[in-house]
């Protein structure tokens, strides 16, 4: 079983920025990739970031790239997501979701665990 519990998210103004963080716990969080995804109302999840076991490689959404970066800290056993230039269409909820390999994937189905999410929502 894992656990990831996602914070960091707000009302913020068009341009501005927020830092999303998931905690995980109850598996080797080094061992596994992990992903970012969101959701807005009547729309499927989806891609928007994800990061590789190691860290060294990283998948974006093309219309995030540039302004999100995510990133690792194993010692915390937290990833992180870098949200800068927010637009009101990145209003959703985010999710992060760890897979069971070390390979990181844009692909939703490949992701076993998941958080409650966190809502972000950008004013125009």
């Amino acid at each position: 079983q894992v656990d990831l519990v996602e914070s960091g998210g707000g009302l913020v103004q068009a341009g501005g920025s927020l830092r999303l963080s998931c905690a995980a716990s109850g598996r080797t969080f080094s061992s596994y990739a992990m992903g970012w995804f969101r959701q807005a109302p009547g729309k499927d999840r989806e891609f928007v970031a994800a990061i590789s076991r190691s860290g060294d490689i990283t998948y974006y959404k093309d219309s995030v790239k540039g302004r999100f970066a995510i990133s690792r800290d194993g010692a915390k056993n937290t990833v992180y997501l870098q949200m800068n230039s927010l637009k009101p269409e990145d209003t959703a909820v985010y999710y992060c979701a760890s897979r069971g390999t070390g390979i990181a994937s844009s692909t939703v189905s490949h992701y076993n665990y998941w958080g409650q999410g966190t809502q972000v929502t950008v004013s125009s």
